[in-house]
């Protein structure tokens, strides 16, 4: 499964595994920690942190979920920052690689985590997002199959580590986004698009494939115009896929995608994806802006400079930025459908 971010309270969301953000003495603290210990029943999660007593920092330990929408709570102890220089991101690591290591270990599908360390510990928001991503990254590339979700509060704290996010809001605030009367949030609409990939239906044409009124002539030439389609998305992205010499692996990993909807993708010739998984996949291909623009328009989709979304994935590809995850921290960033994380 892929890696997703959401704007939620921990104690609210939904999966096998929720991660605490922890003190050495496993008591119940402030912010992300006193949310875990209220919703869990606060004596409950108290009596079980009490039972085990202690936890160093980098390490992890596990408590049952008690009144939380989880199995489980695994309690991380990452450092407070002191400048940089006294191992805080080996600790950091080491923490994140417990977290996830009792979550292979209790063969949960699914674990949702806060940003550790990045709080009232102090660490730097954009550091701790670099070793949360690296961390997450690395497990998924031994368990893609397991659901794994950054929670925060709020989109600033992502805000604040998005690469390039300086130009990229120059960019997206430049008059042809914002002041354009064709300006639109494409969450809703994109939202919508999904529902094709469950049950695919024809999409519209590209306007430039349209034949004017009258056009075509008799209906032979109608039919020898059908007989020649170009590649359908599926075939183009195949072919693609193999002038790379990659894996099919490979290439739903980096899109951050399940591999159960790539399978689809690969065994329906007629697939029609949206757009976020159209976009997911050419960057795992590594492909450039026009290369991208000519997949998309075998799923009768393209790039426009009338919605956020498009400006900021344009954005990334014109630099050569393939990144799902990069890309994903400004789509959040700016309330936008996340690529892949199906």
């Amino acid at each position: 499964m892929p890696f997703s971010i959401v704007r939620n309270d921990i104690a609210r969301v939904r999966a096998d595994v929720l991660v605490n953000a922890a003190n050495e003495r496993l008591a119940a603290g402030g912010g992300v920690c006193g949310a875990i210990f209220a919703a869990a029943g606060a004596s409950k999660m108290a009596a079980a942190c009490a039972g085990i007593g202690h936890c160093p920092t980098g390490s992890a330990v596990v408590t049952p979920g008690f009144d939380l929408p989880c199995r489980w709570v695994v309690h991380a102890v990452g450092p407070v920052w002191r400048g940089g220089t006294h191992g805080e991101r080996g600790l950091l690591q080491s923490c994140y690689r417990s977290v996830f290591a009792e979550v292979a270990h209790l063969g949960a599908a699914s674990v949702a985590f806060p940003l550790i360390s990045a709080g009232i510990f102090g660490y730097p928001v954009r550091e701790a997002l670099d070793v949360a991503r690296a961390e997450a990254s690395a497990f998924l590339d031994d368990h893609p199959d397991v659901e794994v979700t950054l929670v925060v509060f709020t989109r600033d704290v992502v805000a604040q580590g998005v690469a390039l996010l300086g130009e990229l809001r120059e960019c997206v605030d430049d008059a042809y986004v914002d002041g354009s009367p064709h300006l639109r949030d494409r969450s809703a609409e994109l939202r919508e698009l999904r529902a094709p990939e469950a049950c695919p239906v024809a999409a519209a044409p590209l306007a430039a494939s349209v034949p004017a009124p009258g056009s075509l002539g008799a209906p032979d030439e109608l039919a020898e115009r059908l007989a020649h389609l170009d590649l359908s998305f599926s075939e183009a992205l195949l072919a693609l896929i193999d002038e790379r010499g990659l894996t099919d692996a490979q290439v739903y990993r980096r899109a951050n995608l399940s591999r159960q909807l790539f399978s689809k993708i690969r065994s329906k010739p007629d697939y029609r994806p949206s757009k976020p998984t159209a976009v997911a996949l050419a960057l795992a291909l590594g492909l450039t802006l026009p290369q991208t623009q000519e997949l998309l328009a075998h799923a009768g989709l393209t790039l426009s400079r009338s919605s956020k979304f498009d400006v900021i994935v344009e954005f990334y590809l014109a630099r050569g930025v393939h990144d799902v995850m990069t890309v994903n921290e400004a789509l959040f960033a700016f309330d936008q459908p996340l690529l892949g994380s199906q």
